[in-house]
């Protein structure tokens, strides 16, 4: 998982609204074998992400009003909920497709 520091307010504001759509996604046990494989998410890490993201938001001035108290029971995926996600690998994706990403990861 990339830095939220690091990340453009589109980038930043998406992978927030993706996380609230993963929780629902959780809550109906979806398939999520794809992500999974993939290592696109960390089930066991999606309160903490979201809370990241959020922080970073409101230190930008933009407004949070989506709280996540908690999050659904990961049972259902068992051993794959300790999924993890390759944060290098993403944050080289993410400059190598995002101009403006990759200005602010030059300027930190």
């Amino acid at each position: 998982m990339v830095d939220p520091a690091k990340m453009c307010r589109r980038h930043l504001l998406g992978e927030h609204n993706e996380i609230h759509m993963l929780i629902g996604s959780i809550s109906r046990k979806k398939n999520l074998s794809g992500f999974l494989k993939n290592h696109l998410i960390e089930p066991l890490s999606v309160k903490t992400r979201h809370d990241e993201l959020a922080e970073e938001m409101i230190r930008r001035g933009y407004s949070h009003k989506s709280p996540i108290d908690s999050i659904p029971d990961l049972g259902y995926l068992g051993e794959s909920s300790g999924t993890k996600v390759d944060s290098e690998k993403n944050h080289r994706e993410l400059v190598n497709r995002c101009e403006i990403c990759r200005l602010i990861a030059e300027n930190n």
